[in-house]
């Protein structure tokens, strides 16, 4: 299983001068059709163009912010469910002092191992290997809580088993977070080709009045260029600069590790 999105292929950094170029290609488009508008119908006038290059870059604007707080939603998604599994894995940890042996020894070993093997999917970006390991750990960990059951039934045992349920649940959410809630592959089409539409009528409205605003156009173009890129950098995770910090995972294994 493998996190994927349509610009997954590009590294941020070259998604900026991507975006840049696309942009800085569409105003010079539209511009060049002004002019040969201009040569071609010298005998009439045309409305004003402002109204329209307004409309454009709003609907612009508004999608990159619809967007934006989209990504950013889920970069909060992501990071409160690091968050809730590292409080479930630690209950869990505790409760299993209290089941039967081998079992107990046995499951605090696994969940030193699914915690570990969590931090490093992480840190290495390794997000598929990490996903995979965890569903196997998740069997061995499930197989320890019958056996334990089995071999005593008790509340502390029923305890235990309902909180490895919901250690199972939460990474669940997880991959959820992480695979699925992406941002789809039509916004991002439509985003480029709004940007496209807009800048060229933004280079239009140049050639019909006949100015240029270059360094103040190529600006607008790169603003949006860093905004595109902070967009998918938190549509990427364990791919790209803004990473979900996993310090509370990282705390639980130092516990775990020092506990006797």
């Amino acid at each position: 299983m493998q996190a994927t999105g349509l610009l997954d292929v590009f590294p941020i950094w070259i998604l900026i001068p991507i975006t840049l170029i696309v942009g800085a290609l569409s105003v010079e488009a539209g511009y060049r059709i002004a002019n040969w508008r201009k040569r071609g119908a010298k005998d009439r006038t045309e409305a004003p163009a402002a109204p329209i290059v307004a409309a454009t870059l709003g609907l612009l604007a508004f999608l990159v912010a619809f967007t934006f707080g989209a990504a950013a939603s889920r970069f909060e998604e992501r990071r409160q469910a690091v968050l809730a599994e590292s409080n479930a894995i630690n209950a869990s940890y505790l409760r299993a002092q209290m089941v039967p042996e081998p079992m107990s020894t046995n499951e605090r070993g696994l969940l030193r191992e699914y915690v570990d093997v969590r931090v490093n999917a992480s840190q290495n970006g390794q997000i598929a290997q990490g996903i995979a390991k965890s569903e196997e750990l998740h069997k061995r960990l499930w197989a320890e809580a019958v056996a334990a059951a089995q071999k005593e039934r008790s509340p502390m045992t029923s305890l235990f088993m309902s909180s490895l349920n919901e250690v199972f649940a939460l990474h669940e959410k997880r991959v959820t977070a992480v695979v699925y809630n992406r941002i789809p592959s039509a916004i991002w089409l439509g985003l480029y080709v709004l940007l496209i539409f807009a800048m060229s009528v933004v280079g239009y409205y140049e050639g019909m009045s006949g100015t240029r605003h270059t360094l103040a156009v190529y600006g607008m173009v790169f603003a949006f260029a860093i905004v595109f890129a902070l967009i998918a950098d938190l549509d990427r995770p364990g791919k790209g600069l803004l990473e979900v910090n996993q310090q509370s995972m990282v705390d639980l294994q130092k516990s775990m590790g020092q506990s006797p």
